[in-house]
């Protein structure tokens, strides 16, 4: 018999019954089977003079929700409403699309590193441990499918309920390829039936994560590895049978389709994965950290969507002296400026979606969000970018993501605009189910009550103003301020009956709608009654006070952001430097009284009595003028140095990791250096591909790149490679013998290689790209040039004896400190010389060398140059050049070659750099003295026509640096004195890396201070 369709029409506090009344008409049909009795609840409801907001361009006022079987049925004013549903009054509350969250782990377990303590005895593990037909690196997990590790659990999924989220998309935080993700809801059901997309995306980053695995040891290790990952995966498409099964790819190739989001977690490291997306024709989804506003303009250039977290770090304690200073300008800019991140990607017109990623608590997702709107960031934009961009991101707006017909019924009811301060989310409503968030707050209890008090008879009358629920005022003859402390359900209040009594009235009661009553006592002991009914609610604030004034902030974005930054980037300028001495480098030597006239970056005109009426005059008497220092061995800006997880890393590149914000670059450009070749370590026999840059301050990575320059690789040999003094070391070679043998090997590979490779290529056939080989091929057909860590002669004649095997030729020996003993045979062979001007007895190797190394090098004719690798050093190689003329009796124009022109040259940028002639590039230095001098300091350091440094600019950055860290200190000690949460102080610094740091860091850090 059909039963008869009932219309519930229910108040605000009546939910619990209604579910025992409404059944509905037919049962869902289903696969699992029903243990018990079948009790299908009605499923329709009816939400009405509501504000609706359907999407962050559509408010309705006054508007209906029609919800049934978990879907929306109808939304806008006048909508139909079933006879069967269950109507809510809205009046007052707002309903928005819950919240999508794109970067989530919820529903999978933490991955979990071992406990025990690393131990450096221990041999590394070189191949991968896991088990079945997979790859042969454990970081790449393209077999994690989230789908199939996802479990309900209602416990975190609460919590990220009460931040408005209804939806997650969710994967597995492991590997640098992390396989895919699941779309689910927060819905408290079985897993299938929470479950919108199985296979929701594909995710990458550069963590090895759990990874137990030598390789990569780096950054540049990372991004080698899934590059070739690419390579290999379209390799294996068409691939031959001689690969066999490779599940790694097989899952990688299929995950192709999906949307890719990359966890990068800095905006350099946003730069990197985009350029590996662009090489692979893969846009990336990029989630970032929140620094990227300090590069907005390059954040922009990647074409991508950003993943915002709003996880803004806290004030620090820096009330003592003595911990503030080694907190960096930077860190504490940073936590001034990162709420408005989101803000700064609305203004540049970068699509964005924000997540409650890497918070330490959830629950500080909403204030963290409104504060974001405080500094800048629309409301309609911040709801676009937790429901509509997402949703269509990930292909499923048709499901998700706003009121409309048809959707899913994923919204939640606040009591008020969602982006104010104190709006409250009530319920959060997932497929069509309601997850209480806060039931007190329904019913708006705050407004002016009529108090009504009887007792024996007498009645005594009050106005109680409820302000909020611990706020309250009693007016009658006078105004009294009260205690009261109320849950929206149950109050507990009192007050004096009037200003001048010491007495006392207590009540207590329950609400009843809009009117409260209960029971009272007064300070003798005498009991009454009371009620209070609701004479006017609260007056709604007008939209002028519902809005917060943007939040101001002091600190001024630079390039690079810290210390010593400009607000905008520096220009080429024509320059007419008058009446120096002028150092040429060339077959004019040193000139007296010269002028040297510079225009678009370049040298135009040497001489005397130049003139030029549209160029700023530089009074150069009394100084002297000099091409710019060039470091040939240097590892500043960089984000790792060394991969040592395998003897021939040659794929690797320096170009990936660069990072322009080391304070190293502008201590060198003030000791006089415009050029410096940053070298991959020492960790291995072939190490990685170098990179020659320019120190132009302010620049992002790419840009500081030598254009023009043919491309180097480091090698090394001896006590570094073969790891002397490791007992565990179980990675070949062990010895000298072997470091020759791996050499032999690799090259054998590479022409090898090469053959099979034009043999492919002839015949069209798939042919595996090895970027390890392909590197080895450039150096054997001199496309590649190299610059070889060594010390002992016997393997540096042993190294020349493999060059001339495979018929290419060492560029350079660094350090080199026994060269001046083979000196002869390095001449024979045609290679340069970078060394020391007098380190010795620092290591084994070292104990023979000797301070005339250079000079002695020099006379058998030898290109010799003096290097630093070290960022201290290099900001005075000009007395570690004049120590020749000391030691050895060098000219000083010979000396002062060795840090200029004799290092170009090596590089092959001599046509660029390296003297002051017509033409080149106008990288120069103004010195107050003669450059070898101890006295003497750089006065201006000038790259590409451009002043990177000045002097008398730098003393006035530092009285702006100081004054800024002050107000930053006094605002982070205010945030503390104001009850802000804030963190211990902790130091803040870059890495200063050495040839034979191993690891991602080392111990010494340059502090970003003035």
């Amino acid at each position: 018999m059909r039963k008869q369709r009932m219309r519930c029409r229910i108040p605000a506090l009546g939910w619990l019954a209604v579910f025992s009344l409404c059944m509905s008409d037919i049962q869902a049909q289903e696969t699992f089977p029903v243990n018990g009795i079948t009790d299908k609840r009605l499923n329709s409801y009816a939400f009405t003079r509501a504000t609706l907001v359907k999407d962050a361009q559509t408010i309705i006022q006054n508007a209906t929700l029609v919800v049934k079987d978990g879907k929306i049925v109808a939304a806008g004013v006048g909508a139909t409403i079933p006879k069967e549903a269950i109507v809510l009054d809205c009046q007052g509350k707002y309903i928005y699309p819950s919240f999508i969250d794109v970067y989530s782990d919820y529903g999978l377990q933490a991955v979990q590193r071992s406990s025990a303590p690393f131990n450096f005895l221990a041999p590394a593990q070189l191949t991968s441990n896991q088990k079945g037909a997979y790859g042969w690196n454990q970081a790449i997990r393209s077999d994690i499918h989230a789908g199939n590790l996802f479990a309900v659990d209602e416990s975190k999924a609460k919590s990220i309920r009460e931040q408005g989220f209804g939806t997650v998309l969710t994967h597995q935080r492991d590997g640098i390829v992390r396989g895919t993700g699941v779309l689910a809801t927060l819905g408290n059901d079985k897993e299938n039936m929470v479950i919108l997309k199985d296979k929701a995306s594909t995710h990458y980053s550069f963590s090895k994560g759990i990874s137990t695995q030598s390789y990569p040891s780096s950054m540049m290790g990372s991004i080698a590895l899934l590059r070739q990952t690419f390579l290999d995966a379209q390799w294996y498409k068409q691939k031959t049978d001689k690969e066999g099964t490779n599940l790694t790819l097989q899952y990688f190739n299929e995950q192709q389709s999906l949307p890719a989001l990359f966890e990068a977690n800095d905006k350099w490291n946003a730069l990197r994965a985009d350029r590996i997306g662009d090489e692979f024709g893969v846009q990336f989804v990029i989630k970032g950290s929140g620094n990227e506003y300090q590069r907005i303009t390059e954040m922009a250039s990647t074409k991508a969507t950003f993943i915002l977290p709003l996880n803004f770090p806290q004030a620090m304690d820096v009330e003592d002296p003595a911990d503030a200073r080694f907190v960096s300008m930077a860190d504490m800019k940073h936590w001034e400026m990162a709420p408005g991140n989101p803000a700064a990607f609305e203004k540049a017109n970068i699509p964005f979606c924000l997540t409650a990623s890497d918070m330490r608590s959830t629950s500080q997702f909403l204030a963290n969000l409104r504060k974001s709107v405080e500094y800048g960031l629309s409301e309609q934009r911040a709801l676009d970018a937790l429901t509509k961009t997402p949703a269509s991101l990930l292909g499923v707006y048709n499901m998700v993501g706003s009121l409309d017909p048809g959707k899913m019924a994923n919204f939640i009811i606040t009591n008020g605009p969602i982006f104010q301060d104190k709006t409250a989310i009530l319920q959060n409503w997932i497929q069509g189910k309601r997850y209480v968030v806060k039931e007190e707050g329904w019913n708006d209890i705050r407004g002016q009550y009529q108090l009504v008090m009887l007792a024996n008879g007498n009645v005594q009358r009050y106005t109680m103003d409820l302000k909020s629920n611990n706020n309250a005022q009693i007016i009658g003859k006078d105004t009294l301020n009260a205690r009261v402390s109320t849950d929206g359900k149950t109050m507990k209040l009192s007050f004096s009956p009037d200003k001048k009594s010491k007495g006392q009235y207590r009540l207590s009661g329950i609400n009843n709608g809009n009117s409260w009553s209960g029971t009272g006592e007064d300070s003798l002991g005498n009991r009454f009654t009371w009620t209070a009914d609701m004479s006017q609610p609260l007056a709604a604030k007008t939209e002028a006070e519902k809005k917060k004034d943007p939040i101001k902030v002091g600190a001024a974005l630079t390039y690079p952001f810290g210390s010593y930054g400009w607000k905008e980037m520096p220009k080429a300028q024509t320059m007419l430097i008058k009446n120096a001495t002028v150092w040429t480098n060339e077959s004019a030597g040193v000139l007296a009284q010269t002028d040297v006239l510079i225009r678009n970056g370049k040298i135009v005109q040497v001489g005397k009595n130049i003139t030029d009426n549209n160029a700023i005059q530089i009074d150069g008497t009394g100084k002297h003028l000099t091409a710019g220092i060039i470091d040939e061995h240097s590892h500043i800006a960089v984000s790792s140095i060394n991969e040592g997880g395998q003897s021939v890393t040659s794929e690797v590149r320096i170009a990936d990791n660069l990072n322009p914000d080391d304070i190293n670059i502008y201590w060198q450009l003030s000791g006089g250096v415009t050029s410096s070749h940053i070298l991959h370590g020492s960790a291995n026999t072939i190490g990685g591909q170098t990179q020659l840059i320019k120190l132009r301050w302010g620049a992002n990575d790419d840009q500081l790149k030598f254009t023009g320059w043919p491309g180097f690789i480091k090698f090394a040999l001896g006590e570094n490679v073969k790891r002397s003094g490791s007992i565990a070391n179980n990675r070949f070679p062990d010895s000298r013998m072997g470091v020759e043998e791996v050499l032999m090997d690799a090259f054998h590979r590479a022409k090898a290689y090469e053959t099979d490779k034009k043999n492919a290529l002839a015949k069209k056939l798939p042919f595996r790209k090895d970027l390890e080989l392909e590197a080895l091929v450039e150096i054997m057909n001199k496309e590649r040039f190299i610059t070889c860590h060594s010390y002992v002669q016997s393997e540096i004649i042993a190294a020349m004896r493999v060059a001339d095997k495979y018929n290419f030729n060492i560029n350079t020996f660094t350090h080199i400190l026994e060269g001046y003993k083979v000196a002869d045979k390095m001449k024979a062979h045609g290679v340069a010389a970078s060394t020391f001007s007098d380190w010795w007895n620092y290591k084994m190797e070292v104990l023979d060398a000797i301070p005339y190394n250079a000079t002695l090098m020099h006379q058998a004719g030898l290109n010799v140059a003096i290097n630093s690798d070290d960022a201290e050093m290099a900001r005075r190689l000009n007395h570690e050049a004049a120590k020749s003329v000391k030691y050895g009796g060098m000219s000083e124009e010979d000396a002062w070659k060795m840090v200029t022109l004799n290092p170009a040259k090596m590089l092959h940028v001599d046509d660029k750099v390296g003297s002051i002639k017509v033409g080149k590039d106008a990288d120069l230095v103004l010195w107050s003295d003669n450059p070898l001098s101890i006295y003497a300091k750089s006065e201006k350091t000038i790259v590409d026509g451009i002043v990177y440094f000045d002097r008398a600019k730098d003393q006035q950055m530092r009285k702006e640096t100081q004054a800024e860290r002050n107000r930053l200190i006094q605002k982070m000690i205010a945030e503390k004195r104001n009850g802000g949460s804030v963190s211990p102080a902790s130091p803040s610094g870059i890495p200063m890396y050495h040839c034979s740091d191993h690891l991602h860091s080392h111990g010494l850090l340059a502090i970003d201070l003035d």
